[in-house]
């Protein structure tokens, strides 16, 4: 049986980086963007539910990619990975 490409994996893959170098740089976003001084975007950062005081890169992916299907933009996804 052959695993499936994880997300992680197919990003950092196309990024030429390591999946930790990956989830490094999603978190030093997320932390940047709470602790931005623009209230507005501090706001739009705490609307990713977590389980702990910030989100997690998988807690981030998981509300980036529903956003995107709530908003009928998850082709822009497909196509990201395809022509990566």
């Amino acid at each position: 049986m052959v695993e499936k490409e994880t997300l992680f994996e197919r990003l950092a893959k196309i990024n030429n980086i390591s999946v930790e170098e990956l989830r490094a740089q999603i978190e030093a976003q997320i932390k940047g963007g709470l602790n931005d001084p623009d209230p507005v975007r501090q706001a739009q950062w705490k609307k990713i539910p977590c389980a702990g005081e910030i989100p997690t890169p998988e807690e981030w992916l998981h509300y980036a990619v529903e956003r995107l299907n709530n908003n009928g933009a998850d082709d822009l996804l497909k196509r990201y990975l395809i022509d990566g």
